[in-house]
């Protein structure tokens, strides 16, 4: 059953490939440095090691916005993206999926009453502002020492064009190695919460966990895409913006490559703590608005006239469109889904003020006193408890999360069936024992869970300190799959 509701994100993935691989390849391709097939293949071999190698910085942001609780759920919010990806690829337009993604779980979110976390799409919103900028400014500035490498050097025009092609051969290298690291997240995202699949160790070479081998399936999908359908946006990128050169060409598919890494590279923001330097949000940012950020950069530092206005105004026309139109058909989809196909597209979340809820509050910084009067009350959803919330007190974005997350009812039962699904796994022999000692216990809230093996193990304890950040996000990683497999 699983593999039928994938379909969806496998047409998402396709429809990704058939409009974000002109992000990559689509200038080299326009100025006839580099033949289709051979950008095809490619950008498809480099997508998937970038989607399984390095794609779950930015699938994890995605995951905050909205976790998709419902296979069918899933489904209908891929198969939305995919819809208003494939609408504005045959119409030639390079539109963001990111935006359709995210436009998908919103529609998701106010469907099934789960909260809309504000924090992590303001993230999201403003990669879309800023990657066309950074893009544009990325681009000018390796033109201008690219242009002044070639002006000073007087190489001959022959071999600057065979450079050139090899330049962009390695640019788009590593510009689909990061459409895949960055954008995977925006076709199977939604699938990890439900996801069947176990750590998979290879030959004992090497391990792929569950997520990994969502990604491989998912990166396939986007390398089918390029193939099959990837040619018309390519050109639209390539030439139907600006005529560019071949070293303009270089330059806008570099500049689009730094941008897709900065915003997907956990190893760079990793380095980034460790210096005390604030680090770069991990988000799916659109490679789409990269690419035309870079081109239109390196089209103003010409003076703009061969900037193509119109065709420009029709793009960000399409990018307008693409959250919205994905938030409209994702609500209806999941209405007739659950309404006309009886198909359960979320599980009902309850939320209960029990007296340990409401001293888990007042643990975490946050006064109850505002609303004491609802504790020992339960609600449908979060939307309710928040609606309730806000009658009786204002609060701020942290103070709602903390709420939230201590009122959550989920019932974790941990069994000794469940207990062998970890072993051999990624938990350490001290975090396995830990868990074992709480079989045949039953938990009401998941934090009760997780303070009862910060109680037994040091290893299940996180650590304070910016320092500590991957530390605790791989323990948090870890923490989440227990609550999905005991619940």
């Amino acid at each position: 059953m699983f593999a039928v509701f994938l379909t969806s994100g496998l047409f998402l993935g396709w429809s990704l490939g058939a409009n974000d691989a002109a992000n990559v390849f689509g200038t080299a391709v326009g100025t006839r440095m580099i033949s289709f097939r051979r950008a095809a293949i490619l950008c498809g071999i480099f997508v998937i090691l970038g989607a399984v190698i390095s794609g779950a910085g930015a699938a994890e942001t995605l995951g905050d916005l909205g976790a998709v609780n419902a296979i069918a759920g899933a489904f209908v919010v891929a198969l939305a993206a995919a819809i208003t990806v494939y609408w504005l690829t045959v119409l030639g337009y390079p539109v963001s999926t990111t935006q359709a993604i995210v436009g998908a779980i919103i529609g998701w979110d106010l469907f099934s009453g789960a909260l809309i976390d504000y924090a992590a799409l303001v993230e999201i919103v403003a990669s879309w502002v800023a990657s066309p900028i950074l893009a544009a400014i990325f681009s000018v500035i390796l033109y201008k020492i690219i242009a002044g490498i070639v002006m000073r050097s007087g190489i001959h025009m022959f071999k600057l064009d065979a450079l050139t092609r090899y330049g962009l051969i390695i640019a788009g290298i590593a510009g689909a190695y990061s459409l895949g690291a960055n954008n995977i997240a925006n076709v199977v995202g939604v699938f990890i919460p439900v996801s069947p699949f176990q750590d998979l160790n290879v030959f004992g070479l090497f391990k792929l966990t569950a997520a990994q081998q969502l990604f491989f399936i998912g990166a396939v999908a986007i390398a089918v895409g390029t193939f099959t359908y990837g040619k018309r946006v390519m050109l639209t990128v390539g030439e139907g913006i600006a005529d560019l050169l071949p070293v303009a060409a270089l330059v806008a598919v570099l500049a689009n490559a730094l941008v897709l890494f900065l915003f997907a590279s956990q190893d760079l923001e990793g380095l980034l703590i460790r210096h005390g330097i604030p680090s770069i949000p991990l988000v799916p940012v659109s490679s789409s608005q990269a690419i035309v950020g870079s081109v239109l950069g390196i089209g103003l530092l010409k003076g703009g006239r061969a900037i193509r206005w119109r065709m420009v105004g029709g793009i960000v026309g399409a990018w307008a469109v693409t959250p919205i139109a994905a938030v409209i058909i994702s609500f209806f989809s999941l209405f007739i889904v659950q309404n006309v196909f009886q198909q359960r597209t979320f599980t009902p979340v309850e939320y209960t003020l029990t007296a340990e809820a409401m001293q888990r509050i007042e643990q975490q910084g946050v006064s109850t006193a505002g609303f004491a009067e609802l504790s020992g009350r339960s609600f449908p959803n979060a939307f309710s408890l928040d609606r309730e919330l806000s009658a009786h007190m204002k609060k701020t974005g942290r103070e709602r999360n903390v709420i939230m997350a201590a009122t959550e009812v989920v019932n974790l039962r941990v069994t000794a069936s469940q207990i062998q699904k970890i072993k051999g796994r990624w938990f350490t022999d001290g975090q396995i024992k830990a868990v074992e000692v709480l079989r045949g216990r039953t938990f009401t809230h998941n934090w009760l869970f997780d303070d009862a093996l910060a109680a037994l193990s040091p290893e299940w304890r996180l650590k304070d300190g910016q320092s500590a950040k991957e530390y605790n996000a791989e323990l948090n990683r870890k923490l989440d799959y227990l609550h999905r497999l005991f619940r």
